[in-house]
């Protein structure tokens, strides 16, 4: 598997979400295209993002992105085990 740093090819903002998103069990690829892609086993669909955003909030848009998706993941789980039998 590639590194942070591998996969951020030199973009600094890029390196931090990298580094949260391999730390919270997602799996991180760089496309073709040269996008990201991040993947999680268990989880929602993959989610793509630019790896030269013109935009200085896409940082911040793939991180609430993956949080939100990992928030939804564990509440997909916990909704079977709390009605229980009925």
């Amino acid at each position: 598997m590639a590194s942070a740093h591998e996969l951020a090819r030199g973009h600094k903002r890029l390196r931090a979400l990298i580094e949260f998103a391999l730390g919270e069990g997602w799996k991180v690829v760089r496309t073709r295209g040269g996008h990201l892609l991040f993947t999680k086993l268990g989880c929602c669909a993959p989610i793509y993002t630019s790896s030269t955003a013109s935009d200085h909030r896409a940082e911040r848009n793939a991180l609430a992105q993956l949080r939100r998706a990992d928030r939804q993941a564990q509440a997909a789980e916990a909704s079977p085990q709390e009605r229980g039998p009925g």
